[in-house]
């Protein structure tokens, strides 16, 4: 019985530090890809038993403005706009639950993918990118990047942007630190990739081991004490499509808006033009 115990608090922990974005140090044994077996089927090979994810008739008048960002300061939002955002995936079963729900809402989000899982599930990437949803990658294979040296943990990013960028057929504009573990250092670098590092202002904590009404309550919680925020879900969960037409609808129900993600190219300052021009004529 106490071994029983033992072994139950193990992997309870284990579950709930699966993808944590507080800025303890996290379980880096778990890596995204071993959360859920590929292609949505369970370890022993079975199909994975998903609930029926419930549909809400429309019409639905959610979907809000274009953001268009160069840069962190460009993430204005507006009292009742929302950002969707999404980690860890792609995975099959999971992310095409999530886009057909967004789909069915008008809306678009945000989604960070794992180099590793865009690698497994190209087809699935490109999809995402194809229906006008933002693309962001999210490391190769989910380190924490505050754990290497400086060099590693670029070389993390730069393999996952690469993987990203090869599987969805879309430059790579935005980027998720891993457990939201960063340092100034590395913010800066990956700014000059032209990549916007996306913060995250709730955190649905829809990776514990909770119902999908509390991951949406929690959010909606929330969201009510901040009154606008990028949400951060995860689309490799099958609570997490479970809970997405109620939290949709709820926003819908309060005047809510989902903005729209678009990346928008930092345009050189002129100088730097002029400068330039008279380097190439001498």
């Amino acid at each position: 019985m106490h071994r029983f115990f033992v072994l139950s608090c193990i992997a309870l922990a284990a579950a709930l530090s699966a993808c944590s974005t507080t800025r303890q140090a996290p379980d880096t044994s778990i890596k995204t890809a071993s959360v859920v077996a590929p292609e949505g089927r369970m370890p022993s090979g079975k199909p994975a038993n998903d609930d029926a994810t419930p549909l809400f008739a429309g019409p639905h008048h959610l979907s809000g403005r274009t953001l268009e960002v160069s840069s962190l300061a460009d993430f204005k939002l507006n009292d009742k706009e929302v950002i969707l955002s999404f980690d860890d995936g792609p995975i099959p079963g999971r992310t095409d639950k999530v886009l057909a729900i967004l789909d069915q809402f008008g809306v678009k989000g945000a989604f960070m993918m794992v180099g590793e899982m865009a690698e497994m599930h190209p087809a699935l990437a490109r999809k995402v990118a194809m229906e006008g949803n933002a693309v962001g990658s999210h490391t190769y294979d989910h380190a924490n990047l505050t754990s290497l040296s400086f060099d590693a943990a670029m070389d993390e990013v730069l393999k996952g942007e690469l993987a990203v960028t090869k599987a969805t057929g879309t430059d790579v504009s935005f980027f998720r630190f891993p457990y939201l573990a960063e340092s100034q250092r590395l913010r800066a670098a990956i700014a000059m990739r032209d990549m916007v590092v996306m913060d995250v202002d709730i955190d649905s904590k829809d990776y514990f081991t909770s119902t999908p009404l509390s991951v949406t309550q929690r959010t909606m919680n929330l969201l009510h004490k901040r009154g606008r925020f990028i949400v951060l879900m995860h689309d490799i969960h099958k609570r997490t499509a479970r809970m997405l037409p109620t939290l949709l609808s709820k926003l819908e129900a309060e005047g809510y808006k989902v903005v729209t993600l678009k990346f928008k190219k930092p345009q050189v300052p002129n100088d730097l033009v002029a400068s330039a021009d008279m380097v190439m004529t001498r």
